[in-house]
């Protein structure tokens, strides 16, 4: 497995940005496909995005096309989640996850950042 810590969360007000970086450290991080998640309070973990192991393809759930791009450093072992024109219901716990094979499960996590968006 992979160890992923996640960082880059933090308070801000609807309209602002932030990026997320999530730091694999163990098996090869190029071979992972990565993904975003979020949980918001009350609710389950939630998909956002995922990236491809080239980080060729990008997938991203509706509710943030066009706000936020997941992208990837394999040189940095590092996946990064840039939010633009955030809004109140962004508001979340956000977890990096690594997925070993294209269909297979998201098997590893790191432990979320928060990410707090205020109106």
């Amino acid at each position: 497995q992979v160890q992923l810590v996640e960082s880059g969360g933090g308070l801000v007000q609807a309209g602002d940005s932030l990026r997320l970086s999530c730091a694999a450290s163990g098996r090869t991080f190029s071979g992972y496909g990565m993904g975003w998640f979020r949980q918001a309070p009350g609710k389950e973990r939630a998909f956002v995005a995922r990236i491809t192991w080239s980080g060729g393809n990008a997938y991203y759930t509706d509710s943030v096309k066009g706000r936020f791009t997941i992208s990837r450093d394999n040189a940095k072992n590092t996946v990064y989640l840039q939010m633009n024109s955030l809004k109140p219901e962004d508001t979340a716990v956000y977890y990096c996850a690594a997925q070993a094979a294209p269909l297979s499960a998201f098997g590893s996590w790191g432990q979320g950042t928060q990410v707090t968006v205020y109106s």
